[in-house]
């Protein structure tokens, strides 16, 4: 499976950006997808999963009401949507992907495929 993440950009604190994940090469419906951050002198930290088959979402405490994981399987795509961005979102962003539909999981090295990040940077 390879991951293309974009969607990434400079705004300001308040605005809204979404981020598109899109895989190929095995089918899609059957993989959780998730997004992690890493900001600067940051481990890298889970943001958000969707499960394959049931869409089941999990967000991390900081993001939730704000942002908001999707997929459309017959765009073969992921999406995070965010909103109410805050200079503290500022971070690398990455998507990710592991086969299976029953456990969340919220680490990175639950995961098997990384895209190559998208920076999202949030001016106060």
């Amino acid at each position: 499976v390879q991951l293309q993440a974009c969607g990434g950009g400079l705004v300001q604190a308040g605005d809204s950006l979404r981020l598109s994940c899109a895989p190929s090469g095995r089918p899609f419906g059957y993989y959780s997808m998730a997004w992690f951050r890493q900001g600067p002198g940051k481990e890298r930290e889970f943001v958000a999963v969707i499960m394959g088959m049931t869409n089941k979402t999990s967000y991390e405490d900081s993001v939730k009401g704000r942002f908001t994981i999707s997929r459309d399987n017959a765009k073969n795509t992921v999406y995070l949507q965010m909103t109410l961005l805050k200079p503290e979102d500022t971070a690398l962003y990455y998507c990710a992907a592991r086969p299976g539909t029953e456990v969340v999981v919220k680490y990175p090295r639950g995961y098997d495929y990384w895209g190559q990040g998208t920076q999202v940077t949030v001016s106060s």
